[in-house]
């Protein structure tokens, strides 16, 4: 997976730490010294690399420590602590609400896989029980529609655009209001993806963006756009009210530290992760299972939901295996 190569080199500093017989100062320098170099290497953003090191060192007085305590465990909880933090900035997502329309609009640049992750958004949704529906007001891209036309025939999801109109205020508000006439939950509207430098494509965001009034707007994110990342997510935020992130391709980059970096730009979450060109190759993000996967220890909140649906499970085998036998 992608971050893997970065994963694996911030494990490697925090488990020659612990092969040290005395914890002190120089050895956290030297732990501290790695990660970041690791966190650089990986395009993630200077400021943010030098605000994990400060909030580490801020947080954990090595020198003042009680005798008795485990200094490795304690530095080694402070790293995973914030790089969680650094993935997460503290705001809660929107979460569309059944029996209602959620509009959400899709934002990106050019190339960052925008038009096939709102089709793997629209089909995940449309298994959580969502009455799904896509709208294409990308009239930039030649082939956008037929694109989205291709990929929501495939979902089996209805969708909505014009090879006439060239107006995609209009052809969004448009299909926006058709989609919610006839009563569908999640209507999705797919924009022309966009360059930091293109003011007229921003300015035709923010049209779209009034035309159709999103409860959510989502920048797309790819995983391997590197040290840009920050600039051109802020370029975005600076537009419209970015709400959350999603990272496409993160099957095939051996960097992808720009997309953490994205997540500081846009103060906003990461929800969900492209992982491969299937339409099934999408999943929810849970900040503490990537870190933990990252670091190579597992997806372990996974797998602790896992254990506690297994004994749930049990539970209903045993108490009906009680309540079905026969009685004396």
């Amino acid at each position: 997976m992608v971050l893997a190569d970065l994963g694996s080199k911030i494990a490697v500093a925090l488990r020659k730490m612990t092969q040290t017989t005395i914890i002190d100062q120089t050895v956290m320098n030297d732990m501290l010294s790695e990660i970041c170099k690791a966190l650089l290497q990986a395009d993630v953003n200077i400021a943010q690399v030098k605000h994990l090191r400060e909030q580490v060192k801020q947080g954990v007085d090595i020198e003042q420590m009680a005798g008795g305590i485990n200094k490795r465990k304690v530095l080694e909880q402070s790293v995973i602590n914030e790089l969680c933090s650094m993935l997460d900035p503290g705001r809660v997502p929107y979460a569309p609400r059944k029996k209602q329309a959620n509009v959400i609009m899709f934002v990106g640049l050019q190339g960052c896989g925008k038009t096939t992750t709102c089709t793997k958004y629209a089909y995940m949704m449309k298994r959580k029980g969502f009455k799904c529906a896509l709208v294409c007001a990308d009239t930039f891209r030649a082939g956008a529609f037929d694109q989205l036309k291709q990929n929501a025939t495939k979902a089996k999801i209805p969708f909505y655009g014009s090879y006439t109109e060239t107006d995609p205020a209009m052809i969004a508000a448009e299909g926006v209001d058709k989609f919610k006439e006839e009563g569908y939950e999640i209507i999705i509207v797919d924009t022309s993806g966009r360059h930091m430098q293109e003011e007229a494509l921003f300015e035709e965001m923010e049209q779209v963006s009034l035309a159709v009034e999103p409860d959510d707007v989502v920048f797309v994110m790819d995983s391997s756009i590197g040290q840009a990342a920050h600039d051109q997510a802020s370029a975005f935020k600076g537009k419209v009210a970015v709400g959350s992130c999603i990272i496409t391709k993160l099957d095939g980059h051996a960097k992808g530290g720009g997309a953490l970096s994205a997540v500081a730009a846009t103060g906003a979450p990461i929800t969900h992760v492209g992982t491969g060109e299937h339409i099934e190759d999408f999943e929810d993000f849970e900040v503490k299972s990537f870190v933990s996967r990252m670091l190579g220890k597992g997806n372990i909140a996974g797998l602790m939901e896992k254990m506690k649906q297994a004994d749930v499970d049990l539970e209903k085998q045993a108490s009906s295996l009680y309540y079905g036998a026969p009685v004396g």
